[in-house]
C-alpha cells in the first residue's frame, strides 16, 4: 500500500497515512477536525533497497579491483585487506 503525505491548510498539521489506491483521499484533519486535509505531493517518496542481500550492500563492493591501486574512490579498497 502507498503512503500518502497530507497537511492540514488550518493549523499545518502533517501527518502519513497508509492507504490503497482506490480509497478516497482524507479531508478532514485528525489534529483540529478541520475540514482543510489535502494530499501533499512528496519528492521523498524514492524506493530504497536496505539491508544485507542488496546490490548496494552486497554485490557493489566486488566491483572494486583489488589488484589496482586506486581503483576505488576513497584509493585504497576494502576487499583488499
Amino acid at each position: 500500500m502507498p503512503t500518502y503525505q497530507y497537511r492540514c491548510k488550518e493549523c499545518g498539521y502533517e501527518q502519513e497515512v497508509f492507504q490503497k489506491m482506490s480509497d478516497d483521499a482524507l479531508t478532514r484533519c485528525t489534529e483540529c477536525g478541520a475540514e482543510a486535509f489535502e494530499r501533499v505531493i512528496s519528492a521523498e517518496g524514492g524506493f530504497m533497497l536496505k539491508g544485507s542481500g542488496f546490490y548496494k550492500t552486497d554485490y557493489s563492493k566486488q566491483s572494486c579491483d583489488t589488484g589496482a591501486a586506486g581503483a576505488c574512490p576513497t584509493g585504497t579498497c576494502p576487499l583488499a585487506k
